[in-house]
């Protein structure tokens, strides 16, 4: 199994076991993880309190693997855009995009980041979620 893989495995894992496995091993001391949802952790030492302060709110019951992306494309971007009624919606996202034996896109999915990041532990150790409701993209 390539190591990449398997260190996907391992995170996965400590979220339905409970248990840092081995974040200091998976995370660099600066990462950058963003939830769909808003919340950005700036730093490996926040992580671990996030994924240790989270266990002791909730448990995750299921986080499958469906598949690795080898030899698909995978396209980062920016959107925005503005209604006739004026509303406007702006996010971060990739596309999923699977080709077909003579070249052309078999299958595209789009999956959604919240543009709008920020810290939950900022002012302290408990969480304090923006009162907005969430889209899950």
């Amino acid at each position: 199994m390539d190591k990449r893989e398997q260190m996907i495995r391992l995170w996965f894992s400590m979220w339905l076991e409970k248990k840092d496995l081995g974040m200091d091993d998976i995370f660099a001391e600066n990462v950058s993880y963003t939830e769909s949802w808003g919340p950005c952790y700036s730093n490996r030492e926040t992580v671990k309190h996030w994924f240790q302060e989270w266990n002791m709110r909730g448990s995750v019951i299921a986080w499958d693997i469906k598949q690795f992306f080898h030899n698909q494309t995978i396209v980062e971007w920016y959107f925005k855009n503005v209604m006739d009624n004026g509303d406007i919606e702006e996010f971060d996202g990739i596309s999923l995009i699977e080709w077909s034996a003579e070249d052309q896109i078999q299958s595209l999915k789009e999956f959604g980041c919240n543009l709008h990041n920020y810290d939950p532990y900022q002012k302290s150790d408990t969480p304090q979620f923006r009162e907005e409701k969430i889209h899950w993209f």
